[in-house]
């Protein structure tokens, strides 16, 4: 069975850190490109960042361009996505997916597997 968990959320001070983490079981996540998603209250799901397989290809969305950076700790099939100067605007569940693909994708639809998410509450 399939499962990803998200970890790592919290709530932070405006200009703080949280580092995610996308733990994975019933599959390699090395094999799939992987995306990390967010989804405030009233707002559509936004793809925010993704990791190609191989790594070739990493996309971040403008909003959380220099701020964010995805990668793999393959040791322990997870993706982690690293978010420092978080903003206010940045508060939202995220979620991460792997997609049976080669290139990631922003969109979602272009997944497979999803976790059941992780809040991120930027406030002072």
């Amino acid at each position: 069975q399939v499962q990803l968990v998200e970890s790592g959320g919290g709530l932070v001070q405006p200009g703080g850190s949280l580092r995610l983490s996308c733990a994975a079981s019933g599959l390699t996540l090395d094999d799939y490109a992987i995306g990390w998603f967010r989804q405030a209250p009233g707002k559509e799901r936004e793809g925010v960042s993704c990791i190609s397989r191989s790594d070739i290809t990493i996309y971040y969305s403008d909003s959380v361009k220099g701020r964010f950076t995805i990668s793999r700790d393959n040791a322990k099939n997870t993706v982690l996505l690293q978010m420092n100067s978080l903003k206010p605007e940045d508060t939202a569940v995220y979620y991460c997916a792997a997609g049976r693909r080669y290139i990631c994708s922003r969109y979602g639809s272009d997944y497979n597997y999803w976790g059941q998410g992780t809040q991120v509450t930027v406030s002072s």
